[in-house]
């Protein structure tokens, strides 16, 4: 298991390998807003140690197009305002582009202020609508959106006969969408949640929702939120009496919420927008798998969060590539339109004018009470 002190040992450990090879170009400057303290910090490092992984590989072996990629990284505590002044901080600073931003709230917060200033917005790890609709060009997003997370687990739950579903939503932007998803997926069968109950983010207060959400005797429940709030619910849900399904959505924190859970995990249910990391199945994850053994991070596992920074720097890799040494980012962003049927080792995205969402894969996996995935 990852514990706290080593993840964060370990992330401030990997020294960006350009500055141990000779490199004569100028730096690819990136910028990460994310958790990388409180409730939600795993989600942020876990992310960020992926995308590291992938880069000081690459730029081991020269970069892109002779350029080496440096990640910087500024701590947000999924708070709003504070990922918007990192955002200023960032664009002051000229980086190329915005990465990897961790949260639906905080990247509401950012995107205008990336759009304005004309910086592409990467693979932020959230699947909200309202960050897709209406489209953006500066805004390239690599996961399965959360109405089609959602669609899956009803589709799921539906087809082995559960209609009674509730729903337990983080009371903010992400956990609406989320909510959304759940009640759009459910309507074309006439269907609609018998039971709703919020958390705040940054909270583990879930007592009333557990009250409001159990006294409906619901089958199984949708969770929306990130893995403290979510993990909080199930035990006392647990120790309650209930033995219905939990149903999680994948920024939960996958990861995460086995180590919150412990034995209490099994049956536990996460929707996945990533190949699963934890067996070398697919060549992406044998890659990514290579490179964290390579790396040497003790107490570190394969996890879908790092998974998702790996793959991200992997495709920013290959848009930056086909943009050209002058690399400009008019020009890196049609790049990524030009990429359809970008097949990166078992995960495909396609991308085209007006298609700024690459991918739409899911897949259902279930936690078990020894901490670990099963698809």
């Amino acid at each position: 298991m990852i514990r706290r002190r080593q993840l964060v040992a370990s992330v401030a450990g990997l020294g960006l390998s350009h500055h141990a090879i000779a490199q004569s170009e100028k730096p690819i400057f990136l910028g990460q807003s994310a958790p990388f303290s409180g409730p939600s910090e795993q989600l942020g490092n876990l992310y960020n140690q992926g995308a590291r992984l992938y880069f000081d590989a690459l730029n081991a072996k020269g970069g892109i197009n002779g350029r080496p990629v440096e990640l910087k990284r500024l701590d947000d505590g999924y708070d709003p305002e504070r990922c918007a002044a990192n955002t200023r901080q960032f664009i002051s600073e000229g980086v190329f582009a915005l990465f990897g931003y961790v949260g639906t709230p905080t990247s509401l917060a950012a995107l205008p202020l990336a759009t304005e200033a004309k910086i592409p917005f990467f693979a932020p790890f959230t699947g909200a609508q309202t960050l897709r609709e209406p489209y953006n060009r500066y805004v390239i997003h690599l996961r399965a959106s959360y109405f089609d997370e959602t669609a899956a687990m009803i589709k799921q739950a539906t087809s082995v006969g559960i209609t009674k579903i509730a729903v337990f939503y983080q009371n903010d932007s992400f956990g609406q969408a989320g909510l959304e998803g759940v009640t759009r997926a459910m309507a074309p069968l006439k269907l609609q949640p018998v039971a709703t109950g919020t958390v705040e983010r940054n909270s583990t207060d879930v007592a009333q929702a557990l009250k409001d959400i159990l006294s409906k005797n619901p089958e199984a429940i949708v969770q929306i939120g990130s893995y403290k709030g979510c993990a909080t619910f199930v035990r006392m849900a647990r120790r309650a009496g209930y033995v219905g399904n939990f149903y999680n959505i994948s920024f939960v924190g996958t990861q995460a919420l086995s180590e919150e859970l412990g034995a209490v995990a099994r049956g536990v249910i996460v929707s996945q927008v990533m190949p699963y990391p934890f067996t070398a199945a697919t060549p992406i994850a044998s890659e990514y798998l290579g490179a964290l053994q390579a790396s040497g991070l003790l107490g570190t596992n394969p996890n879908y969060s790092g998974m998702e920074g790996f793959v991200a720097a992997k495709v920013f890799a290959e848009a930056a590539r086909r943009a050209g040494k002058v690399m400009t980012r008019e020009g890196f962003l049609s790049a990524i339109q030009g990429m359809q049927a970008l097949n990166i080792g078992g995960m495909t995205f396609d991308f085209g004018p007006q298609k700024n969402v690459g991918s739409r894969f899911v897949e259902m996996t279930m936690l078990t009470e020894d901490g670990r995935v099963r698809r």
